[in-house]
């Protein structure tokens, strides 16, 4: 498919295809199992074969459905591995790559928006697309004052797909939730939703993207491209090389798996503090290893990409959450138990015991017990079934549980970076990120003051 499919009739028919689909083969599995195969081996086929046409339509779709897949695509180390392996490549394929809008549409919409004479403002401009993504493709091109340039161009009709596709998606959520076990699907189809207006503005993703640029120029570990230019439906940005982070989960050696998720880490906690602001859109697609970092170019620095989806946190993230986090690791039940009904994860009208709390935290938040921890997909699939199984101790507290809007947002990036590491098998020092970078998880003089006459 070459173009963005933009009639509402199209898109639906193959969205509503899936479902469709579900049924037909939860009938196939229902009569494997008649003839005697065990429900464990006909559930994990049935499983497989819906992820692949899933993604299948994904992919071909862009908009919010790609977008959709992409934001799952990160999950997937919560899945068994003999279901996972088959389609791992079609989900790493939807983070770097989907099909390009034809030449001349993509001429259309630069003439529209730069002017008829827009090959004037390049020396050089390549028309076949270096990414095609959910919303926009990528050029490769050379500025017209010699920079290398990346020149992103939106699909016309974006939006409105965007949008027809989140809505449809949510429709069969339900049916789309044992995908990834313990994740509830349609909160993140809706929060997806919510930032739709966001993601198409590029220029509220210029703003964001200059700030990061200025506040990490010059910076060892990190590096974030300029922006060069910005009008509707366009955004020029400094062109920056580099591995793909999805190289990296499928064949890099263990010292780029481990600087990769190091800092990435250290993006996560100290953009907010840095910025103000959380790069909230953390699949593989968006990130790059590139050459150059503390040790000469033989170590490596992290290129971040796409802007498009920010959260605003003025304060860098919130100080509840490094407090829950020292508490919850210093065994403090209670003080826990409390902070979380303040905050609103607890509602009036729910009792818990905070004993119960703790133990549902404690194997969440492992890796900050330690100096040093190593990611895995098995880590991550165990924590899944920990909160997918219906019989566990763990979910049953987990659906009395509430997620406050202010969150959200950090709650999903938050999770899809640890996936994201444990698709990289990364050994990383998580508890250093946070003492440095995370509000509250460190107790400072006067804090400590506070909470003493607080407890007495």
């Amino acid at each position: 498919m070459s173009d963005l499919p933009r009639k509402a009739v199209t898109r639906t028919a193959k969205l509503a295809a899936l479902p469709l689909g579900i049924a037909g083969r939860a009938t196939w599995g229902l009569g494997k199992r008649i003839v005697g195969e065990s429900a464990e081996i006909v559930g994990r086929e049935l499983q497989q074969r819906t992820a692949e046409q899933l993604f299948k339509v994904l992919g071909e779709l862009k908009g919010g459905a790609m977008k959709f897949g992409q934001a799952l695509s990160v999950f997937e180390s919560a899945l068994p591995e003999d279901v996972a392996g088959p389609y791992r490549a079609a989900l790493t394929k939807l983070q770097e790559a989907a099909p390009p809008m034809p030449t001349r549409t993509m001429h259309s919409v630069l003439a529209e928006r730069l002017g008829e004479d827009w090959p004037d403002l390049f020396l050089e401009f390549d028309d076949k697309p270096a990414a095609a993504a959910s919303i926009g493709q990528v050029h490769r091109a050379v500025w017209h004052d010699g920079r290398e340039v990346a020149v992103k161009v939106q699909y016309p009709g974006a939006g409105e797909a965007l949008l027809s596709d989140l809505n449809q998606l949510s429709r069969f959520a339900r049916l789309l939730g044992p995908l990834i076990p313990g994740m509830d699907v349609k909160p993140l189809i809706t929060e997806l939703r919510d930032r739709v207006s966001e993601e198409l503005d590029y220029g509220l993703e210029a703003q964001a993207q200059q700030a990061h640029a200025e506040e990490f120029a010059g910076d060892p570990d990190v590096v974030v491209p300029a922006v060069v230019h910005q009008c509707d439906q366009v955004l020029v940005t400094e062109w920056i090389d580099g591995v793909p982070l999805s190289e990296v989960i499928s064949g890099g050696t263990p010292e780029q798996r481990d600087r990769a998720g190091q800092l990435l880490s250290r993006f996560l906690f100290s953009g907010p503090a840095r910025t103000g602001l959380l790069h909230a859109d953390p699949h593989p697609g968006n990130f790059r290893l590139v050459p150059g970092g503390p040790d000469g170019e033989d170590d490596w620095r992290l290129g971040v990409l796409d802007f498009g989806t920010v959260d605003r946190l003025p304060g860098g993230l919130p100080e509840p959450i490094g407090n829950s986090l020292r508490m919850t690791l210093d065994g403090e039940a209670n003080a826990v138990y409390e902070l979380l009904r303040e905050e609103g994860f607890v509602k009036e009208s729910i009792e818990l015991e905070p004993d119960a709390v703790l133990d549902y935290l404690l194997p969440i938040i492992e890796p900050a017990l330690v100096d040093e921890f190593t990611f895995t997909r098995g880590w991550m699939r165990s924590q899944a079934a920990r909160l997918a199984d219906p019989r566990s101790p763990a979910h049953q507290l987990g659906r009395r549980l509430n997620l406050p809007p202010a969150y959200l947002l950090i709650h999903r990036v938050t999770l899809s970076t640890i996936g994201v590491l444990c698709q990289l098998g990364a050994t990383v020092r998580l508890r250093e990120e946070l003492e440095e970078w995370l509000p509250g998880f460190v107790l400072d003089e006067e804090s400590e003051g506070k909470e003493a006459v607080a407890e007495a």
